[in-house]
């Protein structure tokens, strides 16, 4: 089985945070929730927040694709021309809904799964994530679940 480089790249990063995801209680709000305290950097109901308003019904605007994307996201999305790299897609869903957000402090991450609906009733799913001390928050990185 080959990899793309993007998937190695996030496989090496949920390796890399694994041990200490395992060793350290996180932290899962519901989007809208109550925000707990994180000690540094975005809260879960700051993370959920921004993913709700940054997904929306249909997915990102062009302007949150400049403005709110990590370099790295926009570079993959500059390679992978015929997927949406920030939808895990080739078309645009019908709508999207965001899970809890989980936030890991030691590893400064926090992260949702997010899923499509589509026209047919089909669903999808991947995962966006976000760094804690971005200024200002952005989506950092998403893996898709296939």
């Amino acid at each position: 089985m080959m990899l793309k480089p993007y998937r190695l790249g996030a496989l090496l990063l949920t390796l890399l945070a694994l041990p200490v995801m395992l060793s350290v209680p996180a932290l899962a709000l519901t989007p809208g929730a109550p925000a707990a305290p994180t000690g540094r950097g975005h809260t879960a109901a700051q993370i959920g927040d921004f993913l709700i308003g940054f997904y929306g019904e249909h997915g990102p605007s062009a302007q949150d694709r400049e403005t709110r994307v990590s370099q790295i996201l926009k570079e993959r999305q500059q390679v992978n021309e015929e997927v949406d790299v920030l939808l895990c897609a080739h078309d645009e869903p019908r709508d999207i809904s965001i899970g809890p957000v989980t936030v890991a402090k030691t590893a400064s991450v926090g992260w949702a799964t997010v899923t499509t609906h589509w026209g047919s009733g089909d669903t999808d799913t991947f995962t966006a994530y976000v760094r804690l001390d971005s200024n200002p928050i952005r989506l950092d990185d998403v893996i898709c679940a296939g």
